[in-house]
């Protein structure tokens, strides 16, 4: 059975699971679903087209499906996707979708933590953690496991691949591809994020691979379509090398540089 504080507000349309906690001062909108074991503390704001997941928390003062900061922005009827297990911290915002995309999605076990934001029409996979006051641009996408470090600036339109690691205060202006570390200013490829990959099962060989992978991307003084194509004659089809291959060479801003001192 759901808890429902009498001192929030809850539209009579608002589709609620079982076992909600709506606590004190929290306000649900018309048009939002809320899914079973998931917890609404005190001063967030749940706004129309929110479609949060199963047993996640939002935070006090965090805002989910505000309408886009985008002068494009018409009014359609758009979401925000939140999946479930996800964590949304003090004072976060998601924004909803546009036209451009219809939605807005964060996925299963994140963590945004406090004042990062999250605007219209971006996707974010599964496992990614957004740290303190992250701001993510509109239609910024990120796949799963990314750690974005707290502070950091992503530009419009960037991806940011799959177990990267991205030092705090930084600015994302281009994509940054699976698995690297990412660091300095400007933004720079410098290794691996080898600790990460360590801790979700990728064994020395594997990281091996990915690590020659980045060397003839990087450090081999070739260009990156020279690379690409060494990497696709002489290294073994894995699934981690064609993710690399495949990232890059989709890329519409291109790739950050490599870190020059080797």
């Amino acid at each position: 059975m759901s808890s429902i504080s009498p001192l929030s507000y809850v539209h009579a349309e608002a589709q609620l699971g079982k076992n909600v906690v709506i606590e004190a001062f929290a306000f649900v909108d018309k048009n939002v679903i809320i899914g079973d074991d998931t917890v609404v503390m005190p001063n967030a704001t749940i706004l129309s087209g929110a479609v949060i997941g199963k047993k996640c928390t939002i935070f006090p003062n965090a805002t989910v499906s505000a309408v886009p900061q985008d002068l494009k922005f018409a009014g359609e009827e758009t979401q925000a996707i939140v999946g479930d297990g996800t964590t949304v911290r003090e004072s976060v915002t998601i924004n909803r979708g546009t036209a451009s995309r219809g939605a807005t999605i964060v996925g299963n076990n994140c963590l945004l933590m406090a004042y990062s934001h999250v605007a219209h029409d971006c996707i974010l996979k599964d496992n990614i953690i957004l740290g303190n006051a992250t701001q993510l641009a509109g239609e910024v996408e990120i796949d799963e496991f990314a750690i974005i470090s707290g502070g950091t600036l992503v530009h419009q339109f960037s991806r940011i691949g799959a177990h990267t690691m991205i030092q705090g205060g930084s600015r994302v202006p281009k994509d940054i591809p699976p698995y690297t570390m990412v660091g300095r200013e400007p933004l720079t490829y410098v290794g691996l994020n080898v600790v990460g990959l360590r801790r979700r099962g990728f064994s020395s060989e594997v990281i091996n691979l990915i690590q020659d992978t980045y060397r003839l991307i990087y450090l081999s003084g070739l260009n990156t379509t020279q690379a690409l194509d060494k990497i696709e004659q002489e290294l073994p089809e894995t699934e981690e090398i064609i993710q690399i291959v495949n990232f890059i060479r989709s890329s519409n801003r291109g790739i950050i540089r490599g870190n020059m001192e080797g």
